[in-house]
């Protein structure tokens, strides 16, 4: 029997994303962001802190057992929807999203590799975060090797420092790849078909590799890489593996580029016999990118969601007060045509956006469908939506004191995050056996 997923917002989610809004509305409103956009750091560090640590947003995936908030891509996803509303230039989306992702998968594989007969009895209560530890002492006891717990493995570690707020990390990867969503991430019908390749732009030139390592390679365009204090590095070795680089680490060199949207400045990065440590390789190094490169563009669809519908709601407010022949310009039909057409988009929408995150809340195997599904048509919605609030705004909303231009700036670059809608689209039509158009 087949249980259709709960697209309703939860209270948990409703508070989460009360708290947040609250709290953005007074520390990064619009002219707060407009005037940041032209400072050299971009990104206000003061306010990730204060929601990383005060919200628990950067715990917010992360087990209780990892001193993690134990939540769900749906509630993260509610956060990701306030977050593009606001325009908030913090480094959530790489911190709390993607690097979170990877190092969960990578914990996992962890500790399904150390003890893979270490389960607990039948019809005993599992945690959500068991899996992540490394593997626990023997069921037997007698030894001092059962005695003892097995060291934790470097993935749950960095999730314990990430947890509280106290560490932020990046995938370091270009921000325009294609998570490869046709490559059969889970058991639909694309599971067969060729995976995507691994996104290495770095390799392994010297070290012990299965501790330490020196890594070099220039990585373009990486999102919320800037205020990272570590980064994750996927490199090319015998085998891959994704490895750890501290951001104060000699021969780690980070470009701040001018990007389209200074909200989320993008930065080169450079390693020259950077010093780096392993934290996972092999299949297991693919699998953990692949979770990161998924969650990314999942929780960017419910971020292109909220700036949608935030774009939305100024537009309908605009049309409301402007006033041309003795009446409100929102009461012209043309006008109100534009608006439902709008909405009806939008709607559609945050139904993709909230299905994707059930399906990862809940481990479905159709998340890879609902994920391309939810960024394209997330994509299109919020492109299509900053493209009329600068339109309906008139005059106003083509100068540069108005945000309208930040949303329009946000819009676009994000549609090219973790896989165009174009892609998206194609990853859809493969995953669903549907022939490809002709060309």
């Amino acid at each position: 029997m087949t249980v259709a997923a709960d697209l309703l917002y939860s209270d948990t989610e409703r508070t989460l994303a009360s708290a947040l809004a609250d709290l953005l509305s007074s520390r990064a409103a619009p002219a707060d962001v407009l005037a940041r956009t032209e400072k050299p750091e971009t990104y206000d560090t003061d306010l990730w802190r204060t929601v990383a640590a005060d919200i628990g947003l950067a715990g917010l995936l992360i087990p209780e057992e990892l001193g993690g908030a134990g939540a769900s891509y749906r509630e993260l996803a509610a956060a990701a929807e306030t977050f593009g509303a606001a325009l908030a230039p913090v480094p959530y989306l790489g911190s709390a999203a993607v690097a979170t992702a990877v190092l969960l998968s990578a914990a996992r594989s962890s500790a399904a590799s150390a003890a893979p007969a270490a389960s607990p009895p039948r019809g005993a209560p599992v945690s959500p975060g068991a899996a992540v530890f490394a593997a626990p002492a023997a069921a037997t006891t007698g030894t001092a090797a059962a005695s003892r717990a097995a060291p934790v493995s470097p993935a749950a570690e960095l999730l314990r420092r990430m947890a509280d707020g106290g560490l932020t990390a990046a995938l370091a990867v270009e921000f325009a790849v294609d998570p490869g969503l046709s490559g059969g991430t889970g058991d639909g019908p694309a599971a067969s078909q060729q995976s995507a390749p691994f996104p290495a732009a770095a390799r392994v030139a010297g070290g012990n590799a299965a501790s330490t390592a020196k890594l070099r390679g220039t990585i373009p365009a990486v999102a919320d890489a800037l205020p990272a204090d570590v980064l994750l590095v996927p490199a090319e070795g015998v085998p891959n593996g994704v490895y750890l680089v501290e951001a104060t680490a000699p021969g780690l060199h980070r470009t701040p580029v001018v990007s389209l949207d200074m909200t989320r400045q993008l930065c080169d990065i450079t390693l020259d016999d950077a010093p780096a440590r392993q934290v996972v390789v092999g299949r297991a190094a693919k699998a953990a990118v692949e979770a990161g490169l998924i969650a990314g563009a999942a929780v960017l669809a419910a971020e292109q969601l909220g700036l949608a519908q935030r774009c939305l709601d100024m537009t309908v407010g605009y049309l409301k007060e402007r006033r041309q022949f003795a009446r409100p310009i929102g009461s012209f039909q043309a006008l109100k045509h534009r608006l439902a057409d709008l909405w009806t988009m939008i709607t559609l929408a945050r139904a993709a956006s909230r299905y994707a995150a059930a399906c990862l809340a809940d481990g479905d195997p159709d998340a890879p469908v609902a994920v391309a599904l939810a960024k394209s048509a997330c994509c299109e919605a919020a492109v299509a939506a900053a493209q009329e609030c600068v339109q309906l705004h008139g005059g106003i909303g083509f100068t540069w004191e108005h945000p309208a231009h930040l949303y329009l700036k946000r819009a676009k670059a994000a549609s090219v995050g973790f896989g165009t809608p174009g892609a998206h689209l194609a990853a859809l039509a493969g995953l669903v056996n549907l022939p490809a158009p002709e060309r």
